[in-house]
């Protein structure tokens, strides 16, 4: 195992924690939701680390980055890994539904199990978790809650955030 290594960066859904082994993110954390991420007591804080992903989140909420290139070391279960490369195949701005993500995995009748492995995503944002939605067009369960997954899908649509009140559709 290595050593965790993290730090924070300012955004407008609050601070979010990066951690990893200072080059490779292995996690991003909110800081509010489920999806909330305090440091454990063995890792170090290190705010000279994370340059470029911080370079590249705070380009993204500028509205300047859509797509990311960033070492990850995500960990998990081959069909959490399947699942989370999927993931970064939707486009900026774009949704998909747990089932329709279910199928391009080729696990058609695994939309609960997608939906499962999308909240255990430990890199959310950069492994874009937000884009999924429900098959009506819902705002389903999101890690940073649902105020933050509204405000990242607005954001990537160039909407003001109560542009998206509970539905895409």
């Amino acid at each position: 195992m290595f050593d965790v290594l993290y730090t924070y960066l300012e955004t407008p859904i609050g601070p979010l924690l990066l951690a990893g082994d200072g080059t490779r993110l292995s996690k991003v954390g909110f800081p509010t939701g489920k999806g909330r991420v305090a440091p454990h007591d063995d890792w170090r804080r290190a705010d000279d680390r994370f340059v470029e992903a911080r370079t590249q989140l705070s380009a993204y909420f500028a509205g300047e980055l859509r797509t990311f290139d960033l070492e990850l070391m995500p960990v998990g279960s081959p069909f959490q890994l399947a699942v989370w490369r999927a993931l970064k195949a939707i486009p900026y701005g774009a949704t998909m539904s747990y089932g329709e993500l279910a199928n391009r995995i080729g696990h058609p009748s695994a939309s609960r199990a997608v939906g499962a492995a999308n909240g255990a995503n430990p890199i959310p944002i950069i492994v874009p978790c937000h884009r999924v939605i429900g098959a009506s067009g819902a705002l389903t369960g999101f890690g940073g809650g649902i105020d933050t997954k509204r405000w990242l899908l607005a954001h990537e649509k160039g909407a003001a955030p109560g542009d998206l009140q509970g539905s895409l559709f």
